[in-house]
């Protein structure tokens, strides 16, 4: 596995090596031993996937509260996503910034995502998967958002606003100014 850190610190890029024949492919996408000695040490508690059908559906951009509050692995296992995420650590120089990577069933990278960051992605084309490996159970009372096209962020999503697909929740989310401290 080969890690690419990224412009704010904590956040990483795992593209594991595929080894391709004829038949296909073979790639180990998670060792836990490399993972916590390499990355980050934490365990992880809860498999998720979900599936968006069409283009431009955007999801998020989540986070959980403190006591509850999550680190994310995440990978795309079919289709193309814009996966993004947003430092909401106060103390952080990094605070109210993001990152963005594509990440594709094709090229199968991962992205760490730490406790401390909202997150959320754009699909680039129908019919995307993605699946992600969590640190703490979701909690509903401790589940909070981020407008997903809030102008502080500087966001650039491949979907034009009036186009994008966002749940009711996710179109109501507040702004980043009116969070107060939600991480250290």
């Amino acid at each position: 596995m080969h890690l690419e850190s990224l412009e704010i610190s904590d956040l990483v890029l795992i593209n594991p090596k595929r080894h391709e024949d004829d038949r296909g492919w073979f790639s180990e996408v998670f060792r836990e031993d490399f993972f916590r000695s390499k990355v980050a040490d934490v365990k992880f508690v809860q498999h998720n996937r979900s599936l968006s059908r069409p283009k431009g559906t955007v999801r998020g951009l989540h986070y959980q509260l403190e006591p509850r509050a999550q680190g994310k692995l995440v990978q795309c296992t079919r289709g193309r996503v814009l996966d993004v995420a947003v430092d909401l650590r106060k103390a952080s120089s990094t605070f109210g910034q993001h990152v963005a990577v594509e990440l594709t069933a094709k090229n199968g990278r991962q992205l760490w995502i730490p406790v401390g960051f909202a997150h959320g992605f754009c699909t680039l084309e129908d019919d995307c998967e993605l699946s992600y490996m969590v640190t703490d159970y979701y909690s509903p009372e401790h589940d909070r958002g981020l407008r997903w096209n809030d102008p502080e962020l500087a966001i650039e999503w491949p979907v034009e606003e009036s186009s994008a697909l966002l749940s009711p929740k996710d179109m109501g989310q507040p702004l980043l100014a009116s969070l107060g401290q939600v991480f250290a």
